[in-house]
């Protein structure tokens, strides 16, 4: 006779364990002490096994009985039950383990290690701001397991990040979130899909604006002579002022190294890891830039940055093992009255651009390769250092000497000497 929730209650211990029928594999053992334990006694393949279905009271008589019929399902369908049940638990495991953050974090340690080559690897300063936009996520996100995360959950993120107003934020979040999802999908399985995938049709269009420069001479001339008689750190000075003189990429030179540089050939040699084309750059060095870099040697040549951050006390000499952060540049053109809609520590490439095409002395092969950019074709890409290297030497020492006479008042600046 199947069993009775009074007779489950009202069951008393013994001197040894005693088995209580309720039909059909179920059965409850009632032991000494007057634990009650449900189990499964069933065959499969061949083999007598006993499943344990929990304890009473906090599985009842009828929840038993819906396990029991759970476990007769899977063995019908040709499942152990007992072994799908510790499968269960190692997935679990697995999956509570597998958190975002923690695969955040592998994603994150994969591209700066790609294929364990420093050619492509991820830029520190891509590290750094992909590891920023994922900071807006962890809090909301970040402890859960990646594989119970929806899509709704997702959405939800980035729309706090939007109604912040910084809608680029939400659309870069969303595709390194993407990164994220497709690298826990290639390795191991612990997503089924990616889920910020198509999410950016969600958000708010951004649109795209181009990073404030100065383009006219007078105006240039006017920020060179605030950039000389800045007042704050002298590196953070010396970095504008070769930003000036060089526009690289501002990542490209706050993460400068002194090995980077010889003085003597008039070179700067950039790693492939830190440029956007993932391509090593040299960029000839005018003698005004040398002269910037001689002159800041005293002050940081001890050490491997060139421009390393300043201690918490601001003190020169007092330098963190990293270096000056992505707004000192630019909080220091607003200390010297620019504005962001007037110029920004990337405006100084647009500036040179802009200025040097519209000299009419230098090919625009030449720039290009000046300003590091990827060809727009296969020919130019072809191209190498030597191609253009004269040329570039020649244009860096003009471009310097045309800001010497900016910076002086003289607006027509200096002519080009030809080559020959």
């Amino acid at each position: 006779m199947p069993l009775t929730d009074t007779e489950v209650r009202n069951a008393k211990p013994g001197a040894k364990p005693r088995k209580i029928a309720d039909g059909d594999w179920l059965f409850l053992v009632v032991s000494p002490n007057g634990s009650k334990l449900w189990r499964m006694g069933y065959r499969f393949a061949g083999k007598e096994s006993v499943m344990s279905l929990g304890s009473y009271p906090t599985v009842s008589l009828a929840e038993a009985r819906r396990k029991r019929d759970d476990a007769k399902a899977l063995i019908a369908s040709g499942q152990n039950p007992n072994q799908k049940k510790r499968l269960d638990k190692i997935k679990l495991a697995t999956s509570a383990a597998d958190t975002f953050a923690v695969v955040a974090e592998e994603m994150l340690a994969e591209k700066a290690h790609a294929g364990g080559k420093e050619s492509t690897g991820a830029a520190p300063a891509t590290l750094a701001k992909n590891r920023w936009l994922l900071s807006l996520a962890l809090p909301t996100i970040g402890h859960r397991p990646i594989a119970d995360l929806t899509r709704q959950e997702i959405l939800d993120v980035l729309r706090k990040v939007e109604a912040s107003e910084r809608l680029h934020s939400a659309h870069r979040l969303r595709s390194v979130i993407g990164e994220v999802f497709r690298h826990a999908m290639e390795n191991g399985a612990r997503a089924s899909a990616d889920h910020a995938f198509g999410l950016g049709k969600k958000l708010k269009a951004h649109r795209s604006e181009h990073r404030a420069a100065i383009t006219d001479d007078k105006a240039l001339g006017g920020l060179l002579r605030a950039i000389d008689g800045f007042d704050g750190q002298p590196t953070t000075r010396a970095a504008l002022q070769l930003m000036a003189l060089l526009f690289p990429r501002p990542g490209e030179l706050r993460f400068a190294e002194w090995k980077e540089f010889d003085l003597e050939a008039a070179t700067w040699s950039i790693p492939a890891a830190r440029t956007k084309t993932r391509k090593p750059h040299v960029a000839p060095l005018p003698l005004q830039a040398v002269a910037v870099l001689e002159g800041l040697r005293p002050l940081t040549g001890r050490g491997a940055l060139v421009f390393p951050g300043y201690g918490k006390g601001g003190n020169a000499g007092d330098f963190k093992p990293r270096p000056i952060s992505e707004n000192t540049m630019n909080a220091a053109l607003r200390r010297l009255g620019f504005t962001k809609e007037e110029m920004t520590s990337h405006g100084f490439r647009a500036t040179a651009s802009s200025l040097l095409n519209e000299s009419g002395q230098f090919s625009a092969d030449a720039i290009e390769r000046a300003l590091a950019h990827q060809g727009d074709d296969d020919v130019r890409r072809a191209y190498n250092r030597g191609a253009f290297w004269e040329e570039r030497v020649r244009m860096a020492q003009w471009w310097a000497d045309h800001l010497d006479a900016l910076r002086a008042g003289r607006l027509q600046g200096v002519a080009i000497l030809k080559a020959g």
